[in-house]
């Protein structure tokens, strides 16, 4: 039985002319982009050009774009490198990615005080929330864009705009499940940093980036190398650079298309579930969000025996984020939500892929209903 991957928010597949790309760099181009000679002249330029391609795409300058591993490390680079040694207040949102919730509990146990901003029954950050918890002690702000397991697209904008009218206070936007997307432009949400990851818009995986603002003091978390200005010191791996800004430049190119159909396929697909699998429960808004991320609930079934029933099914899909998958605790995200405790116990992660079609959709559809209808049916019984 043929696997049907609609895991695409944990990591998406790399486009062949993304790996055209990058063939060059990891042949005749190998060089290191901080030799001097010819090879490793070529070899930086390629890199400049990547990251100056990046900056365009994203509404940054170029020496605001730093290349990391990832989004874990630009979300710790951000966090650590922009909290600084003066303890002080943080506020967050409670929907965060693991890579982001977990830097702060560590900044909490280093003295910062650490408060988590309430979100709504749809998962957005209420801006009046923010207003009221903010004070004069306030040193760091972080709300991501888009959330990793509902696709709620938050309101960074405005919260930006608040924290713009109180001086000393930075603010950090984890925009991982938002760029190649969604449109993503640094200096109008007006962020202190910002950061991407490129495996989840069909790039290479070991490669992100950390968007800071020009003039902002970040302190570094490696030390032994002039790279990047010593922001994030370290040989910087061309070939993953170019991938990078390969496919987020056909990311923006195709964005619009990617997004019509996608809509398309989201609307097919639980048009299917709502007939074929009632009842569920649609965690996910149908405004202001991301439409690759559905999240839906079963209620009656567990989400872990369902989650395996579909894989055997052949549906690759999740319960939550791919960095805590392992876990069997209820989600966070949907827990901040206040979602009923069946609901929340029941609940599943369908991301989609632009390169889905639509008889893949109908397919998963049908074979999501089979096994749920199979399930209930089971527990019935028992």
């Amino acid at each position: 039985m043929d696997c049907i991957y609609l895991d695409n928010n944990a990591t998406t597949p790399l486009l062949p002319a993304v790996r055209d790309a990058m063939a060059p760099f990891a042949d005749g181009l190998f060089g290191n982009p901080a030799s001097s000679h010819r090879i490793g002249r070529r070899a930086r330029q390629a890199l400049e050009d990547a990251r100056e391609k990046v900056a365009g795409l994203l509404d940054a300058f170029p020496d605001e774009v730093i290349f990391t591993s990832g989004a874990t490390e630009s979300n710790n680079l951000a966090l650590f490198g922009l909290a600084g040694d003066l303890l002080g207040h943080v506020l967050a949102s409670p929907i965060e990615h693991p890579s982001v919730a977990e830097p702060l509990r560590q900044l909490t146990r280093e003295g910062f005080t650490v408060e988590w901003l309430a979100v709504n029954r749809s998962g957005h950050v209420l801006v009046d929330e923010l207003r009221n918890r903010l004070h004069d002690s306030t040193r760091l702000v972080a709300v991501m864009l888009a959330n990793h397991e509902t696709g709620a697209v938050q309101p960074v904008r405005q919260l930006a705009k608040l924290i713009s009218e109180r001086p000393g206070i930075v603010f950090h936007c984890d925009a991982v499940q938002a760029a190649g997307k969604i449109a993503v432009r640094f200096h109008d949400l007006d962020v202190t940093s910002l950061s991407v990851s490129a495996h989840k818009f069909h790039g290479p995986t070991g490669i992100g980036a950390l968007l800071v603002r020009r003039g902002i003091q970040l302190q570094p978390r490696a030390f032994g190398g002039h790279q990047q200005a010593g922001r994030r010191p370290g040989t910087e791996p061309v070939a993953l650079a170019v991938g990078l800004a390969t496919a987020l430049e056909i990311a923006e190119q195709e964005r619009e298309q990617r997004l019509i159909h996608v809509r398309s396929l989201r609307e097919r697909f639980l048009s299917h579930l709502r007939s074929q699998a009632s009842p569920i429960v649609q965690n996910s808004p149908e405004n202001d969000s991301v439409p690759y991320t559905i999240n839906a609930s079963f209620p009656g079934l567990q989400a872990d025996a369902l989650l395996m029933a579909l894989d055997l099914a052949g549906i690759a899909c999740s319960t939550g984020s791919a960095c805590s998958s392992g876990s069997l605790l209820p989600s966070p995200v949907l827990q901040a939500m206040g979602v009923p405790d069946d609901v929340l116990r029941s609940a599943m992660r369908f991301s989609l892929g632009f390169q889905l079609t639509e008889a893949e959709v109908d397919e998963a559809a049908r074979r999501s209903a089979s096994v749920v209808r199979r399930l209930r049916a089971a527990h019935t019984m028992a």
